[in-house]
């Protein structure tokens, strides 16, 4: 039988790819880091570790601004001072790490931890009284323009699995799940632009290193197996971007989240679904509890139990100012809203 010398290529690339793989370690294993920022006045950055774990032999900096870091026999990444200035955004490095399973390398951006601490989070953007289409890239920008802590928005993957940014599992009556990329990405939204996919989403986020993006994978109804897919994608799309450092994620799907937390122990992951106390959030390893602000009027004691298992409590979806001034007084991290506005002049005012 004849290969055609398309079939030849794709055979060629899938033995040469998977060689390198093999030659880096990366089919099982990946270099993950504890903070992908720095702060001016902190030297130290994080530590870097394998995920799966993996006693670690020896770490090498490679790249651009190799020299602007220095790695310690514990493997704590530390910037040198005198690179460690207000007006830098953001240093790129290449790690390669050798480990008994094989040498790994991949390559990061590491961004001036200037981002906002006011616990506004903007609920698929500023859309609602800015009159923009929600989760468009409009929405975000402008998010970012108010000067949120976070923006969040819903993933959603298509038949030919392009990761595209909607909250509803159809747009303008067409099914994401089951619509192949091209035809999603001629859909035009009410504000003129085109369905963002998830790539051109997080790009424009990256211009800035204010505001987070609070990246929800949503459910799929195709089963258990499919939703880690789409969650195995959404990681690999913010590697490729090296974006780590402005991702937090949420879901409802408890799968989603305990494999966020396999791929990337120190990923930021906060469970959607109101249904596991504190103790259950923190034996899973996440990061916090991001719950309907119901869950917590019901549950009062949660906010404070999660603070002594430090874990982070945000509360969504909150437009009433009584809600959010109680929430306000609970302390808690992060409150999630279609009033960005109006919760952003009671944080000021407080």
């Amino acid at each position: 039988m004849k290969l055609s010398k398309t079939i030849k290529y794709m055979l060629l690339f899938t033995l040469l790819n998977n060689s390198m793989l093999m030659v880096y370690g990366q089919t099982t294993h990946s270099i993950v880091l504890s903070k992908y920022t720095f702060s001016h006045g902190k030297n130290e950055v994080g530590s870097i570790a394998v995920s799966p774990a993996s006693p670690i032999k020896k770490v090498t900096l490679k790249g651009q601004h190799a020299k602007a870091f220095n790695i310690s026999n514990t493997n704590q990444l530390y910037i040198q001072p005198a690179f460690n200035k207000a007006g830098i955004q953001s240093y790129e490095i290449e790690i390669e790490v050798e480990t008994n399973a094989g040498k790994i390398k991949d390559s990061f951006r590491l961004v001036n931890n200037q981002f906002i601490r006011n616990r506004v989070v903007a609920h698929r953007g500023a859309w609602k009284n800015t009159e923009t289409t929600e989760n468009s890239l409009t929405a975000l920008k402008y998010a970012i323009d108010l000067g949120c802590e976070g923006s969040e928005f819903d993933v959603r993957m298509s038949a030919d699995s392009v990761l595209f940014v909607n909250h509803d599992a159809d747009v303008q009556g067409v099914v994401i799940e089951k619509t192949p990329s091209e035809d999603l990405a001629g859909i035009t939204l009410s504000n003129g632009e085109s369905l963002p996919t998830l790539e051109a989403y997080i790009k424009t986020g990256l211009n800035q290193n204010k505001t987070k993006l609070i990246l929800e994978i949503k459910p799929t109804v195709s089963g258990k197996e499919h939703m880690l897919t789409i969650t195995r994608e959404v990681v690999k799309l913010v590697r490729k971007l090296k974006a780590q450092a402005w991702v937090d994620y949420i879901s409802f799907s408890y799968d989603a989240c305990q494999e966020l937390t396999r791929l990337d122990p120190y990923a930021r992951v906060a469970y959607l679904n109101g249904d596991k106390s504190p103790q259950e959030i923190s034996a899973g390893k996440l990061w916090g509890l991001d719950y309907h602000y119901s869950v917590f009027q019901k549950n009062k004691r949660w906010i404070q139990e999660a603070k002594k298992l430090n874990l982070t409590v945000n509360a969504w979806t909150v437009n009433d100012r009584e809600v959010m001034e109680w929430l306000l007084e609970q302390d808690v991290e992060f409150i999630t809203t279609n009033e960005p506005e109006a919760l952003l002049q009671l944080t000021t005012n407080r």
